[in-house]
């Protein structure tokens, strides 16, 4: 007999790993779009709200290659004790976050719950987010949680010194929970994965990652990419879904700090999300990055609604 998913929402409004403003609104911009369509969605789950660092935005920089790397310590933490909580009281995660430095948090939660499992990774994104901060252009640390996870410093693509301090809250971070590697890099898919630095596609090489295109979707639909994948990842015993929205295509939406072309159409996102959403195996789901203030019309908050209903319902059935 199937069991019907308990869900418990957790919202994370942290922006302090993003190098543009306003993603910290984008879990309230959803709500309001919930709102604007009269749906009771955020009445109907329980859900808390992880403690975040935004203040920290108003202070001087110290680790420029990591930064503000010490708030997102206590948020990992927060987050994965949160996360972990969740699971081992037998609900369903579905995480809303600001930018997608927590992610890294969420999946130290998930193997803080469960420290024997094999844990893939499902990550739809346009960006990589596999630097770290020896090879980052920008410093900024959402494009580095897969790095932190797969516990890579990838010092062969090393671009600049890195002060110790730093190199000491890196090492932190990436022993968060006390499990290191959380995620083998073998057991990471990327979906639409199409901007990214050559320091990244050294370790998308080295370990063999498994990349599909917006091309292979377009080509193939999404039942079979979901069949793919799933294949794909059959000898790992649990799942994370993680769904950026600059994995949309920029023309649907400028609602996001880091929109790249090229990208995937809403109903594509929706459907293979979806697809995904009917695997048991699957254990938790995050959206991120939306960004009301760069946005007309709330419109990707929307999108962001739709597709997060839509793989709840899923959910639910399944």
């Amino acid at each position: 007999m199937k069991h019907m998913k308990n869900i418990k929402l957790i919202e994370v409004p942290s922006e302090i790993g993003a190098g543009t403003r306003g993603a910290s609104l984008g879990v309230d911009a959803i709500k309001v779009a919930a709102l604007d369509f009269m749906s009771n969605f955020f009445i109907h789950f329980p859900s808390e709200k992880v403690e975040v660092a935004n203040h920290l935005l108003f202070e001087p920089i110290h680790s420029p290659y990591a930064k503000r790397i010490h708030g997102l310590l206590e948020i990992y933490d927060r987050l994965s004790k949160s996360v972990s909580e969740c699971l081992k009281n037998n609900f369903f995660p579905v995480v809303l976050s600001g930018d997608h430095s927590t992610a890294g948090g969420t999946i130290s939660g998930i193997r803080m719950a469960k420290p024997k499992s094999k844990l893939g990774v499902i990550w739809i994104d346009a960006h990589a987010d596999l630097h770290t901060p020896f090879t980052t252009p920008s410093g900024n640390m959402h494009g580095m949680p897969l790095a932190a996870v797969i516990g890579e410093d990838n010092q062969e693509s090393k671009t600049h010194e890195v002060d110790e301090k730093t190199v000491k809250m890196w090492n932190e971070l990436k022993g968060i929970g006390k499990i290191m590697p959380k995620v083998l890099p073998e057991d990471i898919v990327f979906i639409s994965l199409r901007d990214y630095e050559k320091e990244e596609k050294a370790l998308i090489e080295k370990y063999g990652m498994k990349v599909i295109t917006t091309g292979e979707l377009r080509r193939i639909g999404a039942e079979n990419v979901s069949r793919k994948v799933l294949r794909y990842l059959s000898d790992c015993t649990d799942i994370y879904v993680s769904f950026d929205v600059d994995s949309l295509d920029a023309s649907i939406s400028k609602g996001t700090g880091t929109p790249v072309s090229n990208g995937l159409k809403e109903r594509e996102a929706e459907d293979l999300i979806s697809k995904f959403m009917q695997n048991r195996k699957v254990c938790c789901f995050e959206i991120t990055e939306v960004n009301p203030t760069l946005d007309k019309e709330n419109l990707m908050a929307e999108i962001a609604f739709n597709i997060l209903q839509r793989s709840v319902n899923v959910l639910m059935m399944n």
